[in-house]
């Protein structure tokens, strides 16, 4: 029998990473853009941290590299620095860690998955994450989901400015 009251209280949890880089001065980060008909057509806060789901008995960092590589197509490599959790809309727990890199987002290349469309009842494959690109800080919070803005600002705060 499944036990109800632990699906009612234990939130979702996945786990990402924000890749970050200093461009003239500006500290700017890497975003994907989430694929699939439902973002097809949405900007502001369709973008988000290459992340997802934790699976069971991973380590949260090992998912949120997995994740990076499988939404990007790029090995995440340096030093990761642990974020403080936040909670998105949906309840889902997101827990992230920061690191300074580069890549050419123009070369990104994500993992796809199965939909069947509700209008049309066929089954469609479409990218988990189906663009990428790096935002200056204004311009990153107005494109990510707005609970992961305070990933960003931690970063901005707890690590580029003590620099």
């Amino acid at each position: 029998m499944v036990n109800t009251y632990n699906l009612l209280i234990m939130p979702k949890i996945s786990a990402g990473l924000v890749m970050w880089r200093i461009r003239e001065g500006k500290t700017e980060f890497l975003l994907v853009h989430q694929g699939g008909p439902f973002w097809k057509n949405k900007d502001e806060g369709a973008w988000s941290i290459p992340k997802g789901e934790v699976e069971k008995n991973e380590e949260g960092l090992s998912a949120a590299k997995r994740e990076f590589e499988e939404e990007t197509g790029f090995k995440p490599e340096g030093e990761f620095k642990p974020l403080s959790p936040i909670r998105q809309k949906s309840g889902k727990v997101v827990r992230a860690w920061s690191f300074e890199g580069d890549c050419d987002p123009t070369a990104m290349k994500s993992i796809t998955f199965k939909v069947r469309l509700p209008w049309s009842g066929k089954e469609e494959e479409f990218p988990e994450a189906d663009k990428a690109a790096f935002f200056c800080f204004e311009e990153a919070v107005k494109k990510i989901n707005p609970a992961q803005a305070a990933l960003l600002k931690e970063i901005v705060d707890n690590i580029i400015n003590k620099r």
